[in-house]
C-alpha cells in the first residue's frame, strides 16, 4: 500500500480528481481523520471536511500506484 497527502479544496478539484482515479483498476481511499471513504466515489469525497489535506492510500502495485502519483501530481501536499 502506498500512502501520500493531496488537497481537493475546490469542486472541480474533486470532480477531476474522481475522473483521473476512476481509470484506474486499484481500489483508493481517502482518510481524514477517522473517516475513510472510496477515493473513487465524488460523494463520499464530499462528505469530509475539504479544507484539510487528506491521505490516500492505493491498494494496488507499485508500478500502477506510481502511474496514479504521476497523474496526481497537482494534488499532492509537499512535505
Amino acid at each position: 500500500m502506498i500512502k501520500t497527502t493531496i488537497l481537493l479544496n475546490t469542486i472541480e478539484s474533486v470532480k477531476s480528481f474522481v475522473n483521473i482515479v476512476s481509470k484506474f483498476d486499484a481500489p483508493m481511499d481517502l482518510a481524514s481523520g477517522r473517516y475513510v471513504v472510496d477515493a473513487k466515489s465524488i460523494m463520499g469525497i464530499f462528505s469530509m471536511d475539504l479544507t484539510r489535506p487528506m491521505e490516500l492510500h492505493i491498494h494496488g502495485s507499485q508500478a500502477e500506484a506510481e502511474e496514479i502519483l504521476e497523474r496526481l501530481e497537482g494534488y499532492l501536499v509537499k512535505k
